[in-house]
């Protein structure tokens, strides 16, 4: 992750893109082949990094990988699942989350899970035993060794409740994949109901699961004894299509993005217009674009689905800084996801963070030190800078300023990107943008 990339702003981005199957839903998608008796196949899976840690991951557990990257497709075959040694599941994951979410398919293939010690600076102890715990609610033993964390069902997993404080989509996937082959029934209640949480649970039904969602967000599953095989074509991914549409607002430019769906991007679409963006829904896609006249500045929270889905608000603070006025921008699900406005800032933005609640109600994060709040003034004139990618969504925001900004920026660390945007220095070029590798 050492690559340097050189981006020239000022130029608008014109022309199409098309996205494929959500990172979100994919990657979860392929840890569930695991827990079927037949093959499986996944259609419209993006050529990201994140697919080929968790193809990596399946094929030492001797799951047998077939992909197209071309066309899309996956073929899974999990009829000879093994025990991997924990060192080839440390150096395949890397700092990915992936292996927690195998601990319940593996438990129930092969009696136990075995991952590193996901803790200190990759993770961090909360998330991990938050994942823990979920498995100790289903009768798990967790083992904690030196080689890493060993764990084991010697009574089986059986069914049980459990009630989230908080409607963690981690925490929610870690429930389904463990739940569908407990024995009994399990109860899951503030859940998260995220479009690919839904979509999970559509995968997780064509295997033979039994799983029903209220409308409170309480989930039940009876567990089976068995399940098959899938064959589903993933829900597109809405968070790059947001970027893209950022990014059109941001360079004053047009962009379609092929394969955007309506429905699942609602909340973000309504954002959209009131920042004074344009927009033509079709049955094949969505064209982003900025209309010519003065963007409007706004207050918007992010929450848990069907709310403003914090993925789309770094994106969408990037496109603030340019609209007439003070915008505020309240963080609920992410308590540090605010530190990457400081870069913004350097380049010529007026972003300030807050430790309050600024939004229109107080968050969990309200009496912390926490900043959590910004307050954004526009429209300023971005400059080119060098930068170094913080994480995924920081990284493709600030070259969302980059494209948007004076001269030429050097952005380091690109390579983090393409852990969820696909050939996205191709989709660049498609839409003129001028960029180029050190």
């Amino acid at each position: 992750m050492s690559s340097t990339f050189h981006v020239r702003g000022g130029r608008p981005l014109s022309g199409e893109i098309t996205v494929r199957g959500a990172k979100n839903l994919v990657s979860k998608a392929m840890v569930a082949a695991l827990l079927g008796e037949q093959p499986s196949v996944l259609h419209s899976v993006p050529d990201i990094r994140d697919v080929q840690i968790v193809s990596e991951l399946l094929s030492i557990h001797g799951v047998k990988i077939e992909r197209d990257a071309e066309s899309g497709t996956l073929h899974m075959d999990p009829s000879n699942v093994e025990k991997a040694h924990v060192a080839d599941i440390d150096a395949h994951a890397g700092s990915s989350r992936i292996p927690i979410l195998f601990c319940g398919p593996l438990l129930h293939r092969l009696g136990e899970a075995i991952i590193p010690d996901l803790g200190g600076c990759r993770i961090g102890d909360r998330p991990i035993n938050y994942h823990l715990d979920v498995l100790r609610n289903f009768g798990a033993v967790v083992d904690k060794r030196e080689m890493g964390i060993y764990i084991t069902a010697p009574n089986g997993l059986k069914g049980t409740k459990i009630h989230l404080e908080y409607p963690s989509v981690g925490a929610t996937e870690q429930v389904l994949l463990t739940a569908v082959r407990a024995q009994g029934v399990t109860e899951l209640s503030n859940a998260a109901v995220e479009p690919e949480i839904e979509d999970l649970i559509a995968v997780l039904q064509k295997m033979g699961a039994l799983i029903s969602l209220q409308t409170d967000r309480t989930i039940t599953i009876e567990g089976v004894d068995a399940l098959s095989g899938y064959e589903h074509i993933a829900i597109p991914d809405r968070i790059e299509a947001a970027s893209w549409a950022c990014a059109a607002l941001a360079t004053k430019g047009s962009v379609f993005v092929r394969g955007a769906q309506q429905k699942p991007m609602s909340t973000f679409l309504n954002t959209f217009r009131k920042v004074g963006g344009g927009m033509d829904i079709t049955p094949a896609g969505i064209r982003f674009y900025h209309p010519g006249t003065p963007l409007r500045a706004i207050a918007v929270e992010t929450d848990v689905h069907p709310g403003l889905m914090t993925d789309w608000q770094q994106p969408l603070v990037v496109a603030l800084t340019q609209a007439d006025g003070i915008s505020i921008v309240h963080e609920t699900v992410y308590e540090n996801r605010l530190g990457f406005t400081s870069a913004l800032n350097d380049m010529g933005a007026h972003t300030q963070v807050y430790r309050e609640c600024l939004g229109g109600s107080s968050c969990r994060f309200g009496h912390s030190n926490y900043n959590h709040s910004a307050v954004i003034s526009g429209p300023k004139t971005l400059r080119a800078a060098d930068i170094t990618v913080p994480d995924l969504r920081g990284g493709f925001s600030y070259l969302i300023a980059a494209l948007g900004a004076e001269g030429v920026s050097t952005i380091h660390g690109i390579d983090l990107i393409d852990r969820g945007y696909e050939r996205f220095q191709h989709k660049l070029a498609q839409l003129g943008a001028e960029c180029w590798e050190k």
